[in-house]
Parts: C-alpha cells; structure tokens; sequence
C-alpha cells in the first residue's frame, strides 16, 4: 500500500472538515410537543421537520420530543424562554395559570365548528399578532397557529345529552374548557394528556377531553372508553408553534420566511391527513360491537355553546387582555355569521 505524503494527509484531512461542517445544521433546535411518540400527529410534526430540513438546505435541524422529555406541559413556556427548548408545538391553555388570556386564545371553547375558521382567524382576523402581543414578553414567539380537527371525548358511559355531563368526572386542562364543564354540571379532573389511558383504565376519571378519534385509538383508549362522542363540540385547542423570541429575532429574513410558510402548510396537513384517520376510525368503530360512538343532536350542542358563550363573557373581564381576545374573537366570528 503506497504511503501518502503528508501534505496530502492534510490536504485529505481538511476536506473532510470542510464537508463535516457544510452538513452541519447551522440551527439546531429541540421543540417539546404536547403529544406521546405513538400519536398520528406527532409523527406528521416529525415529518415537516424533516421537511424544513430539506427547505433550509440543512441549515435549521428541528428534533421534536414527546410530551414531558424535558420539563412538564405547564412548563414549555418557561423552558423556551430560558432556553432550556429552543421551541414548542403545544395548547397555549396550559399557561393559563400565567395569565388567563394563553386559555383563551389557545382554546376558547365552543366557538369553532370549523377548524379551517379558526386558522382564518388567527392568520387574517388578527389572532397571530395578538398572541404575540401576549407571548412576547414572557420570551417566546409565534411562527405559526395550528389546530386539530374538531376532538372526540372518549367516554367509559354513554353521553347523550349535555344533562349526562352532571357528576361525571372528566379529565380537562386548566383554562376555561375546565370551567365549562364545571358550568354544566361535570366534575373536571386536571390531568395531562399522558395520564388519559391510566386515568380511564383506573376509573379514575370517567371521560376526557383528549385529542381526537385517531389519536385516542392510536392510544387504546377505546378500549376502556368504549362510547367516544365524535364529531367533537367542546373543544379545538390552537397548537401554538412557537419559538425562543431571542433566537427568533436573530434569524435572516429569508429563514422566518421559510419557517412560517412551512409551518402554515403543516397546519392544513394536520387538519386533511387526521380528519381522514378520523373517518376512517369512526367507521371501524361502528364495524366493531364492543364500541358504541354516540353524536350530540344540534339542540344540544346549542345547549353546550349557550353555556360556552357565558364563560367567554365571564373570561373577558379578568385582565386588559383577556378582554382584547374576546373583543377580537367576537367581532370576527360576528363578521362571519358564526355567533
């Protein structure tokens, strides 16, 4: 084997340092999701990160984790504030006990029925700024808004009416979908979304808000929860996908450009591609005799956002800004004849 000179050793050497550090991402960020691994929706986060990985040329590398990793879901904010995250993908509800605004934005309950509106909403009807007028001094800002489809509430007793929510103990967040249920007569247990299948299989709690139908079936839910209300009615919590606002600030145009159209497209993906697991999971639980889904008439789900709709009002007098979003959200359902 013939020797090489030195000078090519070094020559050799230094390509390879010079290549090593061209596919080196020149951002790499960790970004806490509010869901477990095994959830349709967390592995399509997965694959727009790869896909803005793609887009940038390899020059931002997000790795998504699965709820709890790092710190709580109460506690994304604080992290991506003092860099423990660089990001998060979660319900801006669980910061609720920050300031009362983060639920109402992140989850004002009952007021999509539709979560294309919402999207319109935050992106053209204001909500985008206004979040960030909320997020940004606690250090983080918004990229972009994402939503789910309209959730299911699995549930271990048929639910019927809304007269069939009095005592049953269901597992909310804390925000104001917590106290809506309390409004119409339902026991909210304060769980995190990692602890629903326990809770159910334990009896703990009777039903959830939790995600929607594929997810919870992706999870075995149904399994202790045999009669999922689906199409949801209560809840369609914004995905806040959002950034340390320092390291925001910092990035080239062309970068943010980037970002907030991939994360757009993220948004409407995860509305088609769930919606489509949706369906096709309400019909294999209709084709299987263990499992009962059950579909709240229009009566009563008027009932529900009649109830929804006092809590907003009670919301909006808490502080300066919690009335700036029921202003805000209020004008623009009106606009739309959604109210």
């Amino acid at each position: 084997m013939p020797h090489l000179k030195p000078s090519l050793l070094l020559t050799g050497t230094a390509l390879m340092l010079g290549l090593s550090t061209a596919q080196a991402a020149e951002y790499e960020w960790k970004f806490q999701a509010s869901e477990t691994a095994g959830e349709p929706s967390f592995k399509i986060k997965e694959e727009w990160a790869d896909k803005i990985e793609t887009m940038t040329n390899g020059r931002v590398h997000i790795e998504i984790l699965p709820i709890n990793s790092v710190v709580g879901p109460t506690e994304t904010l604080q992290a991506v504030s003092s860099g423990i995250l660089q990001g998060h993908m979660t319900d801006p509800s669980y910061f609720s006990g920050q300031n009362p605004a983060f639920g109402m934005l992140g989850n004002l309950v009952g007021a999509w029925s539709d979560p294309y509106d919402f999207l319109e909403y935050m992106k053209y009807g204001g909500g985008e700024a206004l979040y960030n007028e909320l997020a940004n001094p606690y250090g983080t800002q918004l990229i972009s808004a994402a939503t789910f489809p309209l959730e299911s509430i699995p549930s271990t007793v048929p639910i019927e009416s809304i007269d069939d929510f009095e005592g049953l103990k269901i597992r909310a967040p804390q925000g104001m979908v917590y106290n809506i249920f309390e409004r119409i007569g339902a026991t909210p247990v304060n769980l995190p979304g990692s602890e629903v299948y326990t809770g159910l299989e334990k009896g703990v709690i009777d039903a959830a808000d939790s995600t929607v139908l594929s997810n919870n079936d992706a999870m075995g839910i149904h399994e202790f929860a045999p009669y999922p209300l689906y199409p949801g009615f209560h809840s369609m919590p914004m995905i806040a996908v959002s950034l340390n606002k320092e390291i925001w600030d910092g990035l080239p145009d062309e970068l943010k450009t980037t970002l907030e159209t991939a994360f757009d497209g993220m948004a409407y993906d995860l509305i088609a591609r769930l919606k489509a697991q949706d369906l096709e999971t309400l019909q294999a639980l209709k084709d299987n005799p263990d499992v009962t889904p059950y579909d709240l008439s229009a009566e009563e789900r008027k009932r529900f956002r009649q109830a929804a709709e006092q809590e907003w009002r009670e919301w909006a007098g808490r502080n300066e800004m919690t009335q700036k979003v029921y202003d805000s959200a209020t004008r623009f359902l009106e606009s739309r004849s959604l109210l």
